[in-house]
């Protein structure tokens, strides 16, 4: 088994919708998507373990390679006459992942199962969709190169255009408001479903009508989606105050960019962890792991299983930290800012994040195909869940207010800036 996932982004069946958190196999969900959520305009590690808490072997679930989290919801309940149904609304997982590495339950059956479970986080991939998590992974999008936030109104409003992508060549520009998808209307949507929605099936190449509104200009724009590269880290330095680290989604590297860009911030470092919701397990870990010298990051279960996982020692202990947070913040995101919390490491602020801690566990089938299928949920170093709850910033910067301002005021009760 190669970890768990926390992956943030709900994944619509069949969609290619979103990626979730895992341990060195997928990605984070939404910000690796092809719209992400809102960013700021914005040593290796030498341990990082994932053991059981209190047996050392620990046990696993049969036929798994994985884990990621997750919550519940979409899709209506089992119908109780497909071999590995829990009961109407649940999913035995242990025994569906038996049963798909004997080969006794196909791909068909899976994705039925999944479809009706009532588990929002549970998802059924296809070979060619678990292929493009993949690319995810290695820095790698299908999409149409476009960040975007939900104002007060509900409204999705674009906050950043990547350079040289579908988007930009359309001329999209940041603060206009996308008013539908296709033939869906957006006002209203989570930017999670945006964020499906503009990726689609994963495919370069397909097409997608946008619909665009500048002020009181509102036009329709037909675009083809490609694949982009991500800029997971964005790292922007001000001479008199906090070098500012945002992080879209935990890919492959993140944590070693992220421990060079704080090796020179004298004025204390500002974590912008808004609109991030998942990535591998170890990158988030090995970015708690540029700020703390070793320790408890966060506990999981698998079916019942107890694990862990550990800092790296050797992080800076003693630059200044703060960490921005939303309620797009979820996974392994929420994980980090809850660890650097719970940890006494960072002032948290912002609004209060998603709130998803469930962890979910990939087995392939036969055809290349993958179930990702909920087998427990993480907690905080502090004993805390996440799921359901999220995290509550130390200090509230309302939606709308200028969080990055507002944390000067932080970093100078922290002694950072004069």
């Amino acid at each position: 088994m190669s970890g768990p996932s926390l992956f943030g982004t709900p994944r619509r069946l069949r969609r290619g919708a979103t990626l979730t958190l895992v341990f060195g196999t997928m990605l984070a969900t939404g910000a690796a998507a092809g719209s992400m959520a809102q960013p700021v305009q914005r040593r290796p590690a030498a341990r990082i373990e994932a053991a059981t808490v209190a047996d050392a072997n620990g046990s696993r679930a049969a036929g798994t390679s994985a884990v990621r989290s997750g919550t519940g919801a979409a899709g209506g309940t089992t119908d109780g006459d497909t071999s590995g149904a829990g009961g109407p609304g649940t999913l035995d997982t242990g025994r569906i992942a038996e049963e798909i590495q004997n080969g006794t339950m196909g791909a068909a059956t899976v994705e039925k199962l999944v479809s009706r479970s009532g588990d929002r986080w549970s998802s059924f991939y296809t070979a060619q969709e678990y292929a493009g998590l993949q690319e995810a992974l290695d820095g790698r999008y299908v999409g149409v190169g476009l960040w975007v936030r939900r104002i007060d109104d509900g409204r999705i409003e674009v906050a950043r255009v990547q350079d040289d992508s579908p988007a930009e060549g359309a001329g999209i520009e940041v603060g206009d408001v996308l008013t539908a998808i296709g033939g869906t209307r957006t006002t209203g949507l989570a930017v999670t479903e945006v964020v499906a929605d503009l990726r689609g099936d994963n495919v370069p190449g397909t097409p997608v009508t946008l619909g665009v509104q500048r002020g009181t200009r509102s036009w329709t724009v037909a675009v083809h989606r490609a694949t982009l590269a991500t800029e997971a880290v964005t790292v922007t330095r001000s001479a008199d105050g906090p070098t500012v680290v945002a992080i879209d989604a935990f890919s492959r590297g993140v944590g070693a960019q992220v421990r060079r860009a704080v090796r020179d911030a004298p004025h204390g470092v500002l974590l912008d962890l808004r609109g991030n919701s998942g990535g591998l397990v170890t990158e988030a870990v090995a970015v708690a792991s540029a700020f703390l010298d070793g320790g408890l990051v966060a506990t999981y279960d698998v079916h019942g299983s107890q694990r862990s996982l550990y800092a790296a020692t050797g992080g800076d202990t003693r630059v200044p930290l703060v960490v921005l947070v939303d309620g797009g913040t979820m996974s392994a995101a929420e994980m980090l800012a809850g660890a650097l919390q719970d940890r006494g490491r960072a002032v948290v602020i912002g609004t209060r994040t998603f709130g998803k801690g469930s962890v979910q566990m990939p087995s392939t089938l036969p055809d290349g195909s993958v179930a990702e299928l909920t087998v427990g949920h993480y907690d905080l170093p502090d004993g805390r869940s996440v799921d359901g709850q999220g995290i509550t910033p130390d200090v509230q910067v309302p939606d709308g207010q200028d969080a990055v301002a507002d944390s000067r005021e932080v970093f100078t009760g922290l002694g950072a800036l004069s």
